[in-house]
């Protein structure tokens, strides 16, 4: 690959644990999806590797918009670690490790070199032969959507003027945009089912015509929608559609050519990882 320390491996795939009980929903499972990266650095810059991706890893999870975040030490250290912290999140039943980052030293590759009795030092610019040290980060994929799911969850107001809805991160939400028509007229429709052609092959889009304009709102604010396009009868003359914020509530009148454009800004993987570049740095 032609790769040069530091560099990272990262994979997602099946991990098992032998749990006496399962629970706390999707928390703690037997058997779960585990994202994690192997970052091979020089042992004598091992600990500024270390701080660097506990910063860019907190990073990731504001630019997220998840702020009730700690990074908690561990207090004892496995037999092979220099340095450990866990990323523990806020859940309803208190704070729990979603993520971990650790200094594995170079302990896997000399164990790989003692059963398997191959060489795995690395052989540098400077003409040094060293065995790398591992940053690992690693966190459980079912966490994460767990931590998105109750980090997302919002009621405000009180009584029965309470609502509800899913505050997820706009580049995550299952439906980024929704499209109405006003009212089932033929000119609405055919027109609201235009502009979701013009939109479904870049965004995760739906659209819906059954119901008042106001149960469609509640809908998509419950499926976690941040954004919601409606075609009335001024967008057939001024060729504007009404653009509705979820978290807000505002609306605002947009050309549909725009309409595009307006969405990449805001719901656009390029815009959550530059978010998360400023964050990191």
């Amino acid at each position: 690959a032609r790769l040069r320390v530091p560099f990272g491996v990262a994979q997602i795939g099946k991990a098992f644990r032998n749990e006496i009980v399962a629970r706390q929903f999707i928390f703690r499972m037997r058997e779960f999806e585990q994202m994690e990266m192997q970052f091979f650095v020089r042992p004598e810059e091992a600990s500024r590797w270390f701080k660097h991706w506990i910063k860019v890893r907190s990073g990731w999870y504001k630019a997220l918009g998840i702020m009730d975040l700690r990074v908690k030490a561990h207090d004892q250290l496995a037999h092979y670690a220099d340095a450990a912290v866990d990323l523990t999140y806020g859940f309803p039943f208190g704070y729990k490790e979603v993520e971990g980052v650790h200094n594995r030293t170079d302990f896997d590759l000399k164990s790989h070199t003692r059963f398997s009795s191959k060489q795995l030092t690395y052989f540098d610019a400077q003409d040094e032969h060293y065995v790398p040290y591992v940053i690992e980060t690693s966190v459980g994929c079912d966490r994460l959507v767990l931590m998105l799911l109750c980090d997302a969850f919002t009621q405000e107001g009180q009584g029965d003027g309470i609502r509800t809805y899913l505050r997820f991160p706009p580049a995550l939400a299952p439906i980024q945009v929704a499209i109405f028509p006003l009212m089932k007229k033929k000119a609405l429709v055919d027109e609201a089912k235009r502009v979701f052609g013009l939109l479904c092959c870049d965004f995760s889009a739906a659209y819906e015509e059954r119901g008042s304009i106001g149960k469609r709102y509640t809908r998509q604010d419950l499926l976690g929608t941040p954004y919601c396009v409606t075609i009335d009868f001024d967008t057939l003359v001024d060729k504007k559609v009404t653009i509705r914020d979820r978290d807000t509530m505002k609306q605002l009148r947009v050309c549909v050519d725009d309409v595009a454009h307006f969405l990449e800004e805001r719901v656009g993987m390029r815009t959550l990882l530059e978010r998360v570049r400023g964050f990191g740095t």
